[in-house]
């Protein structure tokens, strides 16, 4: 199939970490890509990279997305341009770390605009353009926080496990249809992530045990593809998750606020 008749992807938090990499695994499999952040500089190399590399079009919006009705400015720009989307990347959110009571109230609902509404708005706005194509597919990022509650994380993990909620029940509405939809949770990952929420000394610690962007990325790109509905990369954040659902809750929430202590 050539790049010309493949639909284009739309991936937000494109300009690093596992949306960056994704952008990578997509464009060495020919597709077009819309590349969606905050920061022009580093979409536009990114841009001019793929481009370089692959041969594909891409197409770049430097937007915030935690502003309200952002995600309605991204489908406003398909729809002038005429995009054909076939693929949604719901992958750009963030973490906010430390006691709940005792932290930013507008940083905390900033990151529930972008990890949760956002999510939602995209999904909304763009499953009429996906359901033009024979095949389309949604790919929320989510998160092993989605399967516990996680003290000094609350927020964060609290979105997380909405992300993945939602996209399960989505999957099944959409089953019908040509929309694959897919959450796809990873653990630690070496994208910068502990270092923005503030985690500097367990970033120290994480970097033991994150997987790289890189291969997340792989095994995402690959799991929606598949139409797997949910995918935990990696062992060790499998057998994490096995033991949240058969441990006692408030063992698992012990531990974690050991890990995550202040």
């Amino acid at each position: 199939m050539s790049e010309n008749t493949k639909p284009y992807a739309l991936i937000t938090g494109a300009s690093k970490g596992i949306g960056k990499s994704i952008a990578y695994e997509l464009a060495k499999q020919g597709y077009p890509l819309l590349l969606v952040a905050r920061s022009t500089e580093e979409l536009k190399a990114l841009s001019d990279d793929l481009q370089a590399k692959y041969s594909i079009n891409t197409a770049i919006l430097a937007i915030d997305l935690s502003i309200n009705g952002a995600a309605l400015e991204v489908s406003n720009w398909i729809k002038m341009n005429n995009y054909q989307v076939g693929i949604l990347v719901n992958n750009a959110g963030y973490g906010v770390w430390g006691n709940f009571s005792q932290s930013s109230l507008s940083d905390q609902l900033g990151m529930m605009q972008l990890n949760m509404n956002v999510v939602v708005e995209l999904s909304h706005l763009l499953v009429p353009i996906l359901s033009q194509q024979k095949q389309a597919y949604i790919l929320n990022i989510s998160s092993t926080a989605a399967y516990q509650a996680v003290p000094t994380l609350a927020v964060y993990s609290a979105t997380k496990a909405f992300v993945l909620s939602f996209t399960r029940a989505l999957r099944f509405e959409l089953a019908q249809t040509s929309i694959s939809v897919t959450c796809f949770s990873p653990g630690p990952v070496a994208t910068g992530f502990a270092e923005r929420a503030g985690l500097d000394t367990f970033s120290k610690m994480a970097e033991k045990f994150n997987m790289q962007p890189d291969e997340v990325a792989i095994m995402a790109v690959k799991a929606m593809f598949s139409k797997k509905s949910e995918v935990i990369p990696g062992f060790t954040n499998i057998i994490s998750v096995y033991a949240n659902r058969i441990l006692p809750k408030g063992f698992i929430e012990k531990t974690a606020a050991g890990i995550y202590k202040i």
